[in-house]
């Protein structure tokens, strides 16, 4: 972690651009508030009472806009997953302003100055969110998880619950979680082992906001509360994917392998990097082995990333199977409704069919079109991250113009190399030939110009 020091508020000046520059929202219109302060008073009536199951939430300490809670039973040799969703569909309807500004926005945004939520906060963050100060409307899918890991969506029903804990990723211990929650995620992710999935999750860069005012950038490594909790969220989506697939409806989340010169690619990469990577290795079974922690298999795990395809949505086709190569299953979005707009209408499809109900036109409509508004939305975020980041580095390192720091080359281009500072949180680019990702260098920094988000650097 660094702490940024930023006297002269370049940093806040940066935000407030880049808020311009992507057209970042601003609040909610008028006539939106009031529909979502009216929203927040409907009563539920369709739903169960289910406030005697104790559920918890695991996010980030500082969410307040909780889409999940999960309670854990068993089942025989099985283990039964209690996932309770916001019910963000009870709140909005069709065609209602709260409905019309969600899909101009397709996701929530956020920046380390606050996010750009897709819905009201009267909502979001009060009376959807499914927090521990009172009962909420939500609905519970439970997935059978069977001792190999293998899943299937036992029933999905609209409930009253009520939270027990609101739990924090990097201070939640074992005696807090329900109990089998380690058993559970370990049975999902040996799943995912045997299947052959490729998930990487390397080391990211992240811009947080610091208690006092001020800001850190760091690279974060996943925690095992984060990568446990995930895990129910992947199997509830899986399981979710399944019954629509089987229903000839839905929305998928799709992603293509990497191609055959992309993998060889990778393996002049995994070589120069110094990771033993066998001719006769699957790359899936070599992701598997990786550890972000290791700055070497981390920037094998930034490259992987990089060459394999990106995720997108697909409604459902007749004959076509949909596929996301690194779950290595049929999946779809459903477990975050309060911050992406298609898991509404994935929610909504499943409640249908498990009730033996024709899934809604309206539904089904939707799903032709939320792929070009999800994409829209998705590239928005990404170029905000990385606006963001870029920021952030200018502005740490504006007073080491001239300095050489060691580097490490993570990807080799044409005439350049991508570099991540060996000290410092900070990926950038340098004129470079003849080198090899792995190798390490010395580089000096000529310019960091925060209006422009830019370093500049030169071989040492």
């Amino acid at each position: 972690m660094k702490t940024l020091i930023d006297s002269g508020h370049a940093l806040q000046r940066g935000l407030l651009a880049i808020r311009r520059e992507f057209a970042v929202p601003d609040g909610f219109p008028p006539q939106v508030e009031a529909a979502a302060a009216a929203a927040a008073q409907r009563a539920p009536t369709e739903h169960v009472d289910r406030t005697a199951m104790r559920f918890v939430t695991l996010d980030p300490a500082t969410s307040t806009d909780l889409d999940q809670a999960f309670a854990i039973e068993r089942s025989g040799h099985d283990m039964l997953l209690h996932y309770a969703i916001a019910d963000v569909a009870w709140f909005v309807a069709d065609g209602d302003p709260v409905d019309v500004e969600a899909w101009k926005r397709g996701t929530t945004l956020y920046l380390p100055d606050g996010k750009a939520g897709l819905y009201p906060p009267v909502l979001a963050e009060e009376a959807a969110s499914l927090l521990p100060d009172g009962p909420r409307p939500a609905v519970i899918f439970t997935v059978r998880v069977a001792p190999d890991g293998a899943v299937k969506l036992d029933g999905a029903e609209r409930a009253i619950i009520r939270s027990g804990a609101k739990l924090a990723y990097d201070s939640v211990r074992d005696t807090d979680l329900p109990d089998g929650f380690a058993e559970l995620s370990a049975r999902v992710q040996a799943a995912e082992a045997r299947r052959g999935a490729s998930r990487v999750d390397p080391p990211e860069q992240e811009v947080s906001a610091l208690p006092d005012g001020g800001f850190d950038l760091r690279f974060a490594p996943r925690l095992e509360s984060e990568a446990r909790n995930a895990a129910l969220s992947l199997a509830t989506n899986m399981a979710v994917a399944d019954l629509l697939l089987a229903h000839q409806t839905g929305l998928f989340r799709v992603m293509a392998a990497p191609d055959d010169h992309a993998v060889a690619r990778l393996r002049i990469t995994a070589a120069a990097l110094g990771i033993d990577w066998a001719a006769d290795v699957p790359l899936d079974a070599i992701e598997r082995r990786l550890d972000g922690h290791d700055p070497k298999q981390a920037a094998f795990m930034t490259a992987i990333r990089r060459n394999g395809g990106g995720a997108s949505y697909a409604p459902y086709r007749d004959g076509v199977v949909p596929w996301h190569a690194a779950m290595a299953a049929t999946y779809a979005h459903a477990t975050a409704p309060l911050r992406r707009l298609a898991d509404r209408y994935v929610i909504r499809a499943t409640l249908a069919i498990a009730s033996g109900q024709p899934v809604p036109e309206a539904v089904t409509a939707a799903f032709e079109t939320l792929p070009t508004v999800m994409a829209r939305a998705d590239a928005i975020g990404g170029r905000i991250d990385r606006a963001v980041i870029d920021l952030a580095e200018a502005v740490m390192l504006a007073g080491s113009v001239g300095e050489t720091f060691a580097a490490v080359v993570t990807d080799v281009e044409a005439r350049a190399a991508r570099i991540q500072l060996c000290d410092e949180p900070v990926v950038a680019r340098v004129a470079a030939t003849g080198v090899v990702p792995g190798e390490r260098i010395d580089v000096v920094l000529r310019a960091a110009d925060a209006e422009k988000r830019v370093l500049t650097f030169e071989r040492g």
